[in-house]
């Protein structure tokens, strides 16, 4: 089969689907975003014809893209959704320069994803997991003779930095016992260095796991700080998650888990917490998923930074404008900084959120225009949940393009999204929290061997345009089942 050929006949460059990042069970498209898909694969054909393109090649430039974008924007606009839109030149579908204008990106755009994940083939969480553990997944099907090497490290450093314009990332974990997660500590460190260039600049940050809420992990955090000799970037925590035969959750401002977690990062010298919210695994532990409790532990801690993973957004509640009485989803973040007297050590990540709401661009419109409202455009962290949604690319110019309606402007008072506002999501506000310095970064990285790297792939590049996490809920629960003592 040749490059040009098209081995996915209805695959879109910018995706929108159900597929989820195992933390939830998948939502299936509303009819609006099934239209968009309709539409979308109807304009790709038909301007591949038009310029006599083949039809992958188009896919593979941003023209692809941008009549994705195109199509969505018809789609939503006939559903009578006005809170958003993707900003883009009629002809942006015919015209790489009007396409390169709306989701090309700035020369000085920096994107830092700080939640990226992946699976580690060789781990011990193989001896309990079944052996088909992630086979009912898209993804498993790669080709590789052990499934679960279409998950690893090498699937990860592919999607994200070369098939995407990421720059920087933060190597995350998913919830679990020492013996029970995917992805296991060391392999995490093993990942971060084979991304790092050999002249000593970094392309992964890494976070340190715990969850307090089961035996030893307390002490662990000491073990892997030495592990790491002390480059642990943030520890991450899931205020739901506990044994089956214990507790169900935590609460980061309670006496027994939480308070205890964060004093033995700030001793081990790791002053950023990042900490799941929202996005509820079930009904088991479901209470822990508020984020009620950040500001009154981020007001107790006002050295400790508080990174809240997905912004606290649940997927069972529509987000619109502030509702001062909301006890989950994003609104309960905002309440709870709100009343702690918003305190400026509390910032909100978008993994999973963005990507979620791109199918809904009033949802969209609501959730960004109250960050920004209640944080302001300097504490709002892009982060992307991949690779379970694949190369982060199609978030990144959804992104790019998406802008607030001038009308949800007026009644809300949501700020438009500019070019400044969209780079410091995108990258410059997450390098503030890490304590790195922009300018030495781009230096560094603009000739380290990753990106000579990449320029080499993109001489023939070959995206896969997949998706990797659980799109039905059958999936999802074989997802969920990997880990024996999860929630």
């Amino acid at each position: 089969m040749t490059r040009d050929a098209d081995p996915a006949p209805k695959a879109l460059p910018i995706k929108l689907d159900s597929t989820s990042n195992g933390e939830f069970a998948p939502v299936p498209l509303p009819a609006a975003a099934r239209h968009a898909r309709a539409l979308a694969l109807d304009a790709i054909s038909g301007s591949a014809r038009q310029l006599a393109m083949p039809r992958r090649r188009y896919l593979q430039s941003m023209l692809g893209a941008a009549a994705t974008l195109s199509a969505f924007n018809q789609a939503f606009a006939a559903a009578g959704q006005r809170g958003g839109h993707y900003e883009l030149a009629a002809e942006a579908r015919f015209e790489h320069a009007a396409a390169k204008e709306a989701i090309g990106g700035a020369d000085d755009e920096f994107i830092f994803d700080v939640q990226l994940h992946h699976v580690n083939p060789r781990g011990a969480w193989r001896a309990k997991a079944s052996p088909n553990a992630f086979r009912g997944m898209p993804n498993s099907n790669c080709g590789k003779a052990d499934h679960i090497e279409c998950f690893s490290a090498d699937a990860l450093l592919k999607d994200v930095f070369h098939d995407s314009d990421t720059a920087m990332g933060v190597l995350s974990h998913v919830p679990g016992g020492a013996d029970t997660n995917p992805l296991d500590f060391e392999a995490a460190g093993a990942t971060r260095l084979a991304a790092n260039a050999l002249d000593g600049s970094e392309r992964l940050l890494l976070h340190g796991r715990c969850m307090p809420t089961l035996p030893g992990e307390l002490d662990g955090m000491d073990a892997q700080v030495e592990g790491a000799r002390g480059r642990i970037s943030a520890f991450k925590t899931y205020t739901q998650f506990g044994p089956r035969d214990g507790a169900e959750g935590f609460f980061l401002d309670d006496e027994r888990f939480g308070a205890p977690f964060i004093e033995r990062a700030r001793k081990l010298g790791v002053h950023n917490i990042a900490v799941h919210k929202g996005l509820a695994f079930g009904q088991r532990g479901y209470q822990y998923s508020s984020s009620r409790d950040l500001g009154p532990a981020a007001k107790r801690h006002p050295d400790i930074n508080f990174l809240v993973y997905h912004s606290g957004f649940d997927t069972s509640r529509n987000e619109g404008p502030y509702d001062q009485k909301a006890d989950y989803g994003v609104d309960a973040l905002i309440r709870s900084v709100r009343e702690a007297g918003n305190p400026a050590n509390v910032y909100a990540e978008l993994g999973s959120t963005w990507r979620f709401l791109m199918r809904d661009p009033d949802q969209a419109a609501h959730l960004l225009g109250k960050l920004l409202l209640d944080f302001g455009e300097d504490r709002i962290l892009w982060g992307t949940d991949s690779i379970w949604y694949g190369s982060p690319q199609d978030q990144i110019q959804a992104f790019r393009a998406f802008q607030i309606s001038s009308e949800f402007q007026q009644r809300f008072g949501y700020p438009a999204l500019t070019p400044a506002i969209k780079r410091k999501i995108f990258g410059l506000n997450a390098t503030k929290v890490y304590g790195l310095d922009t300018i030495q970064l781009r230096r560094k990285l603009g000739k380290d061997r990753v990106q000579k790297s990449r320029l080499d792939y993109l001489n023939d590049p070959n995206p896969s345009f997949e998706t990797y996490g659980p799109r039905t809920r059958r999936e999802f629960f074989a997802f969920r089942a990997v880990s024996g003592d999860g929630p």
